[in-house]
């Protein structure tokens, strides 16, 4: 799928959004609407090499578990996040924050999220649906972020490590 971007001013200085989205298991309370079952993948759920594995709660999905792994974490402006979803974790995400200040002390969050799906039947999923399924799931969760960055409302629960 090409890559497309949602996007967010949440009124909270950059560094706490920075953080914040640093820890990935604090991606579950924003985004518990359509990914469920969190597990993190280790107990520091924070920086490089955390991790989380989900269910991605799709219609029509059949293959729906997926993980995601902080790659790069370069404080307070960008974060890059890869995974893997789909039959035999076929199917490569990548998913980049990218923070800007701006006007008045606010932040401007972006997200760009893109997959790589490797066989036909993959892409005819995504193209018959799943792209704008996708896109309409990572705006809500937008939403949600700057809800709970600004009014500490709209909060799901936090996931366990994984095996506990």
């Amino acid at each position: 799928m090409d890559a497309f971007t949602v996007s967010a001013t949440i009124a909270a200085p950059r560094e706490r959004v920075f953080e914040y989205l640093a820890d990935i298991a604090n991606h579950a309370e924003f985004s518990d609407h359509y990914l469920t079952h969190w597990h993190l993948l280790r107990e520091d759920s924070r920086g490089a090499g955390a991790g989380a594995r989900f269910r991605i709660r799709a219609p029509l999905n059949r293959f729906a578990w997926g993980d995601m792994t902080i790659a790069e974490s370069s404080p307070p402006h960008r974060i890059v996040m890869k995974g893997r979803s789909g039959k035999y974790n076929r199917v490569r995400m990548l998913g980049i924050y990218t923070l800007d200040p701006g006007p008045a002390g606010t932040t401007r969050v972006q997200y760009t999220f893109e997959t790589d799906p490797p066989l036909p039947s993959d892409r005819l999923r995504e193209a018959l649906g799943g792209r704008a399924w996708m896109r309409w799931q990572l705006a809500r969760a937008m939403r949600r972020l700057r809800a709970i960055l600004e009014e500490d409302a709209h909060r799901g629960a936090r996931p366990t490590v994984a095996a506990r």
